[in-house]
């Protein structure tokens, strides 16, 4: 008789034992239910753009995506590649060189204030074309190209192959032919590899600058992106774009709340748009104080 109440007082108490432990297991499981929740509340940052992707830069970690995987024109984002190719061949940056009748805009018609037979060291023309995404900047540079436009582009699509951007293709060098297209996934890899170039940093987060044009007058040029003025923002690499076909675009590596992050914003349509956009993402990311387990969750 003692032997079986000894017995069934060892059964009672592992029945407690074991009931303690999946209750206490399933609090801890409902608490981190209650985690991943209150994460998936914060989880929309409202991008307006038709195409979004906010990845960290150090993790490689996707923070919000939006069709990120749609191929679309990308406009002028085209030129941060144009300047990279031009960089990796080592031209010198002091070399003059000219403008031509061959950089006119005939497929959009688009204006230039440079005019045919200007003459600016190369350096020039890429602040020009990654600052103020000067159309005939890009074109005269990529014919200053060793070989010409066609191996400019041709480099161009290797530099792209060799990032593994295995969406995009270009055609020329300005963005204008809405042949050039991309994803935000594969514009990801593209930002991460112009932020490398220091040359690239400096120039598409110079605020303005000004050249000689004809007779000594100074020409000015501002910025696309206004972010590089807001004091808020820290902005490593920065490249707009906009043609009817692609809608407004804008491409951006920078640090919100600590975190170094690359912003692929594409297809907005409004002219505030993508700004708005980049605003509510800095805004959402410093209010949502994403973390590991932010990530993890989303």
């Amino acid at each position: 008789m003692k032997k079986r109440l000894w017995i069934a007082v060892l059964v009672s108490q592992s029945f407690v034992l074991n009931w303690a432990h999946a209750e206490t297991h399933n609090h801890k499981h409902k608490v981190h239910k209650v985690h991943a929740s209150a994460a998936f509340d914060h989880a929309s940052p409202h991008v307006q753009s038709n195409i979004a992707l906010i990845v960290d830069s150090k993790s490689h970690r996707i923070i919000y995506d939006k069709h990120a995987d749609l191929v679309a024109p990308i406009a002028s984002i085209t030129k941060l590649m144009t300047a990279m190719v031009i960089l990796d061949a080592h031209l010198p940056m002091e070399e003059e060189v000219s403008v031509d009748r061959d950089d006119m805009d005939r497929l959009k018609g688009t204006k230039s204030r440079l005019q045919f037979g200007m003459t600016f060291t190369r350096a020039e023309m890429l602040k020009m074309a990654l600052m103020a995404s000067e159309n005939r900047a890009a074109s005269a540079l990529a014919r200053s190209y060793p070989g010409g436009m066609a191996a400019a582009v041709a480099a161009m699509n290797a530099k792209a192959k060799k990032l593994g951007m295995n969406d995009t293709h270009f055609f020329e060098p300005t963005g204008l032919n809405s042949d050039n297209v991309s994803t935000a996934h594969d514009l990801v890899k593209m930002v991460a590899a112009a932020r490398t170039y220091a040359l690239i940093h400096q120039y598409t987060t110079t605020a303005s600058t000004s050249v000689d044009g004809y007779r000594g007058r100074e020409i000015h040029f501002h910025n696309t992106n206004p972010l590089v003025k807001n004091a808020s923002w820290d902005i490593g690499v920065s490249k707009t774009g906009y043609i009817s076909e692609a809608g407004r675009c804008l491409v951006m590596e920078a640090t919100i709340n600590q975190r170094p992050v690359i912003i692929v914003l594409l297809d907005s349509w409004g002219k505030r748009t993508r700004i708005g956009d980049a605003n509510r993402i800095k805004k959402w990311m410093e209010s949502a104080n994403l973390d590991e387990r932010f990530l993890k969750a989303s």
